[in-house]
């Protein structure tokens, strides 16, 4: 097992992860923003390959197995104090902001994903260490992440590397087919 930095190349697995970690809401959300005669994946990977930005290449990590990409982090700093919640803010995302607020200064690990076939091999878990990593070397002592509660595997796994629950918040669903009914913020105090 390997873990290196995401490179621009690398912007077809970045928006599978991205997308898979979210349940296909990351392809809701393109999918309006480039409309009917867009192309949503494009657009998933344009944000890919950006220098900035969330989402941006410079904020994720691989695991690969064999030279196959495996698995994927993304996380960056959270707003040590932040904005308030825009009010033409789309209702789908307001549950994440208010509990996103709730860990201002952390890391926020927003993506932690794993290809089916590669499941069960510990990449979740050498992807939770190069987290821990990755906060303390940015300067910050505790790392957030959010979760739906459907995703039961991954809710151990975060429980046994001690994140903790912090709060909940339900999923606004609106046109968006998803089975989750509950976001769950957790948290962690690094070294």
């Amino acid at each position: 097992m390997k873990i290196r930095q995401a490179t621009p190349s690398d912007a077809d697995h970045l928006v599978r992860f991205i997308n898979m970690a979210a349940d296909d809401l990351p392809l809701h959300f393109w999918t309006k923003s480039v409309g009917e005669s867009g192309d949503p994946l494009a657009y998933g990977r344009e944000r890919a390959t950006r220098e900035t930005g969330n989402f941006s290449f410079r904020n994720a990590w691989l695991v690969e197995i064999d030279g196959a990409v495996a698995a994927c982090l993304l996380g960056y700093p959270a707003e040590d104090e932040p904005s308030p919640i825009a009010p033409d803010t789309p209702p789908i995302f307001v549950p994440l902001l208010e509990l996103e607020a709730l860990a201002p200064g952390s890391w926020y690990l927003n993506v932690l994903a794993t290809y089916d076939g590669f499941r069960g091999k510990g990449c979740g878990s050498a992807l939770l260490d190069q987290a821990e990593t990755v906060a303390q070397e940015a300067g910050h002592r505790r790392i957030s992440l959010i979760a739906a509660d459907t995703h039961r595997d991954a809710l151990r796994l975060y429980q046994a590397k001690g994140y903790g629950e912090v709060a909940r918040r339900p999923v606004v669903k609106g046109d968006w087919a998803v089975d989750a009914t509950e976001w769950i913020l957790f948290t962690k105090t690094t070294g």
